[in-house]
């Protein structure tokens, strides 16, 4: 299965253009996933979209509802659609697997992405996630609906996909402090047969005491793995910045 897998970078290159004519004139048979993602957001929000593909029709509804795209994705072919597609946008080569860019999300998207790796790198996808993810975050991807590795075909030649199991996955969300706001087992009604994770950071232990009695908490990425210097200031400074928020998010709680 190892060298199936492998050979998924070299697939997407290669079959970049017919792929992203598939999918072009596709049915998005998963769009109401995206809006209930997308509806997770702030306005403006800044999205890491991991295994963008070319940028339709996905992050392209992102950009049209207002959404900051950073997609990242290891085929130059489709990188290169994407910044046709929506030059005010940031897309990157690179393998998601491998991920160190030096700044948070507020939300991180691996969609029909995630699956393509085997089950240890996608075990190691989480701290990838946790590197990226900021206090808030939401984060959305899909798997299969239990734990296996199959071999499909596009266009004639192989195509690797695995999964974890469902119990796994909530595990591995849990340890980098998220929680799972909606999940759906092989959701044909809305998303196209696709087994879907929704997940936002939790909550912290301490709340906040507002003027009027009131209390709300803020996200937390996992601390423990905040190992590095550049980390723990990247999260001071994210916390800064909720605190500044917290007049808003405090007239929201109860008297």
């Amino acid at each position: 299965m190892r060298e199936v897998a492998d050979r998924i970078i070299d697939h997407y290159e290669r079959y970049a253009l017919p792929w992203e004519a598939d999918r072009r004139t596709a049915r998005w048979n998963d769009k109401p996933w995206h809006d209930r993602f997308i509806g997770a957001l702030p306005n403006a929000a800044k999205v890491l979209d991991l295994g963008c593909g070319a940028g339709s029709p996905v992050a392209q509804h992102m950009a049209e509802c207002g959404l900051h795209v950073t997609g990242v994705d290891t085929s130059p072919m489709l990188i290169s659609l994407c910044r046709q597609r929506l030059p005010e946008h940031e897309f990157l080569v690179g393998d998601m697997r491998l991920l160190q860019l030096t700044r948070r999300f507020d939300a991180v998207l691996g969609w029909d992405s995630l699956f393509h790796l085997t089950p240890d790198d996608q075990r190691r996808m989480f701290d990838v996630f946790d590197r990226h993810a900021a206090p808030s975050a939401v984060l959305m991807f899909n798997s299969g609906p239990s734990y296996g590795e199959s071999v499909g075909q596009y266009r004639g030649e192989p195509l690797y996909h695995a999964s974890l199991g469902p119990e796994e996955y909530r595990a591995l969300l849990s340890s980098i402090g998220f929680e799972v706001i909606a999940h759906a087992l092989e959701d044909w009604q809305t998303g196209g047969g696709r087994t879907v994770w929704l997940a936002r950071r939790r909550w912290l232990g301490a709340s906040i005491v507002g003027a009027r009695g009131g209390s709300c908490r803020l996200y937390s990425p996992s601390r423990s793995r905040l190992a590095s210097f550049d980390d723990r200031i990247a999260f001071g400074i994210e916390t800064f910045n909720q605190l500044i928020e917290t007049n808003r998010i405090i007239r929201s709680c109860p008297d």
